[in-house]
Formats: C-alpha cells, sequence, structure tokens
C-alpha cells in the first residue's frame, strides 16, 4: 500500500533499526477478530456452536482472530451476528478496556464511545451491574453506538450526546472507571483503513493533541479520588501519546499512572521520543510488528486517594399510566422490570440503579428501552427483544441459524408458522434476535427495519 512520504519519513527517525521490520507490515492483510459477547453467551458454549475458523486473542479471552474464508460465513453476515452473540473488532482495540479491567458493580464513563466495540466490552464485564455511560460528542454517531449497545443485551447503560464539559456538570466524581479513547490521526489504523491516510494529511497532530486536552481536562470532575483512567489512542504520534499524557500529568498532579500489565507482547511508552516525564514509560505501545494486530496507545492512570462515593440528586421515576404495559409483563415475560420502570412520553425505560438526575443533559436512550405505550396495547422494542433469554417469556419460537426462516426473518419476511395468538420472542438457535406476532398460520414479523439484512 502507499503510505505518505511525511509518514514513513517520521517512522524512519523514530524507529531506526525496527524501522525495516515496521514497514514490512503493511505488505501484509490486517488481522480481524471477534469478541464474544459473554452477557448471552460463555465463550466455550459460544466455540461449540460456531462454524468459524478462531483462534485466541492473548490479551483477550473473549476475543478471537477469525480467518476470512471466501467458503464460510462471513461474521458480518452471519444470524448469530444478529442475535448479538459476538462484536467485529480488530484485536488491538481490545487492548484499552483490558487494562481499564471494569468489574460488576463499577460505575464506568466510555467518553468517546462511537460506534460502541470498547462500550461493548465494558458492558459485558460488567455483567449487568453498576453503570455505563456510553458518551459520544457526534449525534450522527450516537446512532450506532445505541444500536450496538441494544443488540449486546446492555440493561445498565445509558448513551448521551455531550461535550464532556456538561457532563461534569451532573457527574461530579461518580465514576470509578474512565475510558479516553482519543480522537487522533489515526497512523495506526492505515493498514486495516487505507483511506485513513486522507485523514491524516488533512487533520494535523497540533489539532488531533488539542482535542484530546479538551476532553482529557474535564476528566478530574468526573472521575472518583481512587479511580482509575484509561488514555488510549491508535496513534504512533509520540506528541497525541506520551506528550498528551506529560501534559495530563503536569495539570493535574493528583494524577499517577500506572504499569501495564498482562498484555503480551506490549512494548513499553518511549517519553525519551518527545522529552516527557521518564515515568510515562510504564504506558504501552502495540505495535504491529511485534503483536498480531494494529496500531495503539494505551496508558493507565490512577487518581490519588480512597475510592468513595459523593453524594448526588438521583433521577426520579416516571411511572405514570403504566398500565397496557404490565398487562404485557403479566401475559408475555416471567420477569419483573416494574421497580426500575420511567416512562418519557410513550416511551418506556427502565433505569439502571443509582444515576443521577439528568435534566440538562442530551440523553439519547435512557436505560434499557423497553417499548412504546400505544393506545389500548404495548408494542415491545427490539432492545428489549435482545436483553432478555428465551426462558424470561411465555412464548417464543426457535429456528435454526442453517434454516431459510431465519435468512426470512432477518430481511423482515412473514414467517409461516402455526401457534398461539400474540407476541412471541423469536430466537435463532435458542438465542433471541426479535418480536414475532402470531396471527392465526403466520408470524408477523416485527425486527427493526433498520437492521434488517439485505
Amino acid at each position: 500500500m502507499k503510505l505518505p512520504l511525511a509518514f514513513t519519513e517520521k517512522m524512519k527517525k523514530l524507529l531506526g533499526d525496527e524501522y525495516n521490520q515496521f514497514i514490512s507490515t503493511y505488505e501484509n492483510d490486517h488481522y480481524k477478530g471477534i469478541r464474544i459477547n459473554t452477557i448471552k453467551i460463555s465463550v466455550e458454549e459460544f466455540l461449540k456452536i460456531t462454524s468459524f475458523l478462531l483462534k485466541p486473542i492473548p490479551w483477550a479471552k473473549e476475543g478471537f482472530y477469525y480467518i476470512d474464508d471466501e467458503i464460510q460465513d462471513r461474521p458480518g453476515k452471519h444470524p448469530h451476528y444478529h442475535c448479538g452473540l459476538y462484536y467485529i473488532q480488530e484485536p488491538s482495540a481490545m487492548i484499552p478496556v483490558e487494562v481499564l479491567n471494569p468489574k460488576p458493580g463499577d460505575k464506568v464513563l466510555d467518553i468517546s464511545a462511537a460506534p460502541g466495540g470498547k462500550s461493548t466490552q465494558i458492558g459485558a464485564r460488567l455483567k449487568g451491574e453498576g453503570i455505563l455511560v456510553a458518551n459520544d460528542i457526534s449525534p450522527k454517531r450516537t446512532k450506532a453506538l445505541v444500536k450496538n449497545i441494544e443488540i449486546f443485551g446492555i440493561k445498565n447503560s445509558i448513551v448521551t450526546n455531550e461535550e464532556p464539559k456538561k457532563l461534569a456538570l451532573k457527574f461530579e466524581e461518580y465514576f470509578d472507571k474512565i475510558l479516553v479513547d482519543a480522537p487522533c490521526s489515526g497512523e495506526g489504523m492505515f493498514r486495516r483503513d487505507p483511506k485513513a491516510t486522507k485523514s491524516w494529511s488533512e487533520f494535523s497532530v497540533d489539532e488531533c493533541r488539542n482535542m484530546q486536552r479538551e476532553i482529557l481536562q474535564w476528566i478530574p470532575k468526573l472521575l472518583k479520588s481512587g479511580g482509575s483512567l484509561v488514555y488510549s489512542t491508535c496513534t504512533f504520534s509520540p506528541e497525541e501519546n506520551e506528550g498528551t499524557i506529560d501534559w495530563f500529568l503536569k495539570e493535574f498532579p493528583e494524577f499517577e499512572i500506572q504499569p501495564i500489565e498482562g498484555i503480551e507482547g506490549i512494548d513499553s511508552g518511549k517519553p525519551e521520543w518527545i522529552g516527557a516525564n521518564s515515568e510515562i514509560s510504564k504506558a504501552g505501545r502495540a505495535w504491529p510488528h511485534k503483536i498480531n494486530g494494529e496500531g495503539h496507545f494505551v496508558a493507565l492512570l490512577r487518581k490519588k486517594g480512597n475510592l468513595q462515593a459523593k453524594p448526588f440528586k438521583s433521577f426520579s421515576l416516571n411511572k405514570d399510566d403504566i398500565e397496557e404495559y404490565s398487562k404485557f409483563e403479566e401475559e408475555n415475560l416471567k420477569v419483573d422490570f416494574k421497580d426500575r420502570l420511567h416512562k418519557v412520553g410513550n416511551r418506556l425505560y427502565v433505569i439502571p440503579h443509582d444515576l443521577p438526575e439528568l435534566t440538562g443533559i442530551n440523553v439519547v436512550n435512557t436505560g434499557l428501552y423497553m417499548g412504546e405505550i400505544l393506545k389500548n396495547r404495548f408494542e415491545p422494542s427490539q432492545a428489549l427483544a435482545m436483553a432478555l433469554k428465551k426462558e424470561d417469556v411465555t412464548n417464543y419460537v426457535d429456528i435454526s441459524s442453517d434454516s431459510i426462516e431465519a435468512i426470512k426473518y432477518l430481511k423482515g419476511e412473514t414467517l409461516l408458522l402455526d401457534g398461539e395468538k400474540g407476541w412471541k420472542l423469536v430466537c435463532i438457535d435458542g438465542y433471541p434476535v426479535g418480536w414475532g406476532k402470531q396471527i392465526q398460520g403466520s408470524l408477523k414479523n416485527y425486527y427493526r427495519s433498520q437492521w434488517r439484512m439485505l
């Protein structure tokens, strides 16, 4: 592939004797990966049912390289993808969340979250406990973010579309852990996406560095004392990596950098390239000539002090006029969501516990979207279907991923099936994928139109 001359000259100067080894990686294809959604299925069970040719990714126990074989189904086309059993993700992109190490019960912010790869990884690690706030400043990009969170069946999340400054007003010292996967010049993605070389030429290092600092300056207000921050980029630029961390540590001395452990093949940070604090060698660099993945930088920082919760005004629930939903739940569900229900207009949500009051914040998705209360009926959402298990409903239909019915359903077609009248959770190989409504000898298709296979 053709690389910008300014880029190759820069890398030659930085890498010295390693340059030839580094540049030779651009003669090869990039590595492709999937990450199993352990909210829905265990790694062991997925390996039993999949036909993909997989090899474990060393730094992510849920991650696997896949062979892009024309003979087998491509992961993005397989019905299991539509069931939310995995996320297609570049292998190195799994490193930042591994370093962040979110645990059940944590309150976690992914501040530049779209399209949602790292948010879904965090959500799976939380196992339904704690809160994930997934934010992105781009209204357009939040649409993909919402879809990926919904398809993964993550119940304990909200999606916001805000500037960090406004988030800091509502979430002051609220989060245990924060991920800043920062906008950057994208040099590490050149092999995966050759078009990235064009944007590299259009955006200067200074522009990227300013965007990174604009985000990072609000992190101290958002993070609890004793909390963890992971800063990551997909660029090799020392100005955007070690240089940005050096600036942050000088501006906010209450933070200290921590060593990165458990990531096989990761190299140390290079503070000497930018005249930065030698402690920043504790950061990590993923190089395509040293690991089977693309270029990444990751730094783990801790805010000094002990973790402690700061009082906040709790989110106020509105449960007015949800009778039609109550009827639906009694007839169709074996699980009870009434404790955390919140109505916005005609839309009904399940709100995570311990959420602060959010007036004035642009919230795209206020928790798990359950569905819409219409005249004399409740219509369940695609998000609710994806958050359930077949054991959670009174009626479901299960079709094989190998069947023509699975493809028909995913294309939005009506299925010719007999059964009792009413709502049914449609499953593929036992894993929910959407809703259908039984009417005489057919199942009316309620699979979300925007998600359908072409």
